[in-house]
């Protein structure tokens, strides 16, 4: 840990440095390769929606007994009232999941009874919970109305308390995050229930944060920079970047590790529910963001910036100062190199004049 402290003082003052905007196309084709994965999985697979969202009955069935927990007998069971199982999980070590589509109250009836026959267990240990399609319709808008306001405001916020093109940067990475996230989930096949849109809520909070603590170190670093030659915005933008770097590792290390210990929970002892939901949209969301608030927003500012007049004027002037600077330091430098040459030049004749003398 020292070294990393030592690490982030070194960065902080400029003795050390990545050049992380210098490289933004390779961090362009790394997200371009992963964007291209998620909305490809999208089309192919699609998300799996849980019923809040598509509509339809699910039963949970509290089995005595590990061993006796079985997906085919659940599955026959349902098939055997009429029904098909459109679902079927194992919830921690005792309980079985069934999710069938919407069915009437008489045929929801009739798959609580046979569950409870199957695994011969009594009706009151089967919960069951139907949702309409139109309630399901419901919870799908208001998700996303939720999240358009979100953005509105981000992007609000983002134009008043910095400018524009940081609005424009830090928006780019939110729904960078987002279509990463949501494609990872189409690729697990986890099913998403409104616990993962409360997730996906929390890492777009998540990741606006670390922006703007990005943001608002390069806002320090270029107050004032258009009108010197000391450092052009870009370099400024990048020092911001390595300022911060160690402080968004350590932030996003100490919030990863409990979720994760949460989704490994979950997975391994607990099986699926809302807790793997929305762990799994967390850890994932957070490392999303954390890269995207390096390696996208800031690369992207810049990238917007350098169409400015003034700034490209700027780091003309900035190439400028430092060719004239290198060019007097390489004439000082041949003219003490020549000084010393004819200082040397007379020592040598004073040598000889002296040896002259007393040899006569």
């Amino acid at each position: 840990m020292s070294k990393l402290g030592d690490l982030g003082n070194r960065l902080y003052r400029g003795e050390a440095s990545y050049d992380f905007v210098g490289r933004r196309r390779v961090w362009y084709i790394v997200s371009a390769a992963f964007l291209a994965l998620s909305i490809g999985t999208l089309g192919v697979a699609g998300l799996n929606l849980g019923i809040e969202f598509k509509g339809g009955a699910q039963y949970t069935v509290a089995v005595a007994g590990a061993s006796n927990v079985d997906v085919t007998t659940a599955r026959k069971a349902v098939e055997s009232a009429g029904a098909t199982a459109s679902s079927v999980t194992i919830v921690g070590q005792d309980k079985i999941r069934v999710q069938t589509p919407a069915l009437t109250a008489e045929k929801s009836t009739k798959v609580t009874n046979s569950l409870a026959s199957a695994f011969k267990t009594e009706q009151s240990k089967v919960s069951s919970q139907l949702v309409g399609p139109t309630w399901g319709a419901e919870v799908s808008k208001n998700a996303a109305r939720a999240l358009v306001v979100f953005l509105v405001l981000v992007a609000l916020f983002l134009s008043f308390y910095f400018e524009w093109p940081m609005a424009f940067a830090g928006l780019t990475a939110l729904v960078h995050d987002v279509l990463i996230t949501v494609g990872i989930y189409a690729l697990v096949g986890f099913e998403v229930t409104p616990a993962t849109v409360i997730g996906f809520l929390t890492i777009l909070g998540y990741s606006l944060y670390d922006t703007v603590v990005v943001f608002d170190k390069v806002r320090e670093n270029t107050a004032g920079l258009l009108s010197g030659s000391r450092m052009s915005y870009r370099e400024a933008a990048n020092l911001a970047l390595n300022q911060t770097l160690v402080r968004s590792i350590n932030t996003s290390i100490v919030a990863l590790l409990p979720v994760l210990s949460i989704l490994l929970v979950g997975v391994i002892k607990l099986g699926p529910g809302t807790l793997n939901d929305l762990a799994l949209a967390l850890f994932v969301g957070m490392l999303v963001g954390t890269y995207s608030s390096i390696f996208i927003a800031t690369p992207i500012l810049v990238q917007i910036k350098e169409r400015n007049p003034a700034v490209q004027a700027q780091a003309s002037r900035v190439e400028s100062r430092r060719k004239n600077g290198a060019a007097e330091t390489t004439t000082a430098t041949f003219v003490e190199s020549s000084r010393g040459v004819v200082t040397g030049a007379r020592q040598q004749r004073v040598k000889q004049t002296r040896s002259s003398r007393s040899g006569k």
